[in-house]
């Protein structure tokens, strides 16, 4: 029986969804593995994202279909992907969860992988706070936690600027959000991606 991974992201500029298609990529390098890809509904008025840019940048990811609360119960793994606000997940990612009382209820999440990946504008704009944070609500649900452990030894990369914390994935934006991936975040992604359905399946074929 195939061990099923979600890839669940929220993105205003496409950055995460550049980093979540990374994560699909590495899950499907395991064998026996399925890969989904969805994204949380957005919350911002339309005519906000006009005029922000972000409406154009979105359309790059307009076919990936929208999760739902009781989808995340079907999946093995779920890996989730956001962009940080002031050092937490953002507010359309945090509405999704906070919809997951009834899952919650049932322990229909229990024992399952859960992993996270993020963006930031700069440096030190909260990566490591944001995933962090997330874990919380990972561990209410009983999922085991998985990060990037430093096997991946991109992680410490000197020799340029790069995201990647053995928390999960992470890109730097920019302040403009002119930055996209590196080619590092990426393959970090895609580790992350590879190192998750991998314990996934472990867990699955031992159950």
């Amino acid at each position: 029986m195939a061990t099923k991974v979600q890839v669940v992201f929220y993105s205003m500029y496409g950055h995460v969804y550049r980093l979540a298609e990374a994560v699909a990529a590495g899950a499907r390098e395991v064998p026996d593995v399925e890969v989904a890809l969805f994204q949380v509904p957005e919350l911002v008025p339309p005519d906000v994202l006009e005029k922000s840019g972000a409406a154009a940048a979105r359309r790059a990811f307009a076919h990936i279909p929208m999760a739902t609360v009781d989808g995340l119960a079907e999946a093995d793994a779920i890996i989730f992907g956001t962009p940080t606000r002031f050092g937490n997940m953002a507010a359309q990612m945090r509405n999704f969860l906070d919809q997951t009382g009834g899952l919650w209820m049932k322990g229909a999440l229990i024992g399952k992988v859960g992993s996270v990946f993020a963006s930031t504008a700069s440096q030190h704009g909260g990566q490591e706070t944001t995933i962090a944070s997330f874990h919380t609500t990972l561990l209410h649900h009983g999922m085991i936690v998985v990060g990037v452990p430093y096997s991946e030894q991109r992680l410490v990369a000197m020799d340029q600027i790069t995201g990647g914390t053995p928390y999960g994935a992470t890109t730097i934006t920019g302040g403009d959000g002119s930055r996209q991936p590196s080619e590092n975040e990426l393959a970090i992604a895609r580790f992350q991606g590879r190192h998750v359905a991998t314990i996934a399946a472990r867990l699955k074929r031992g159950a």
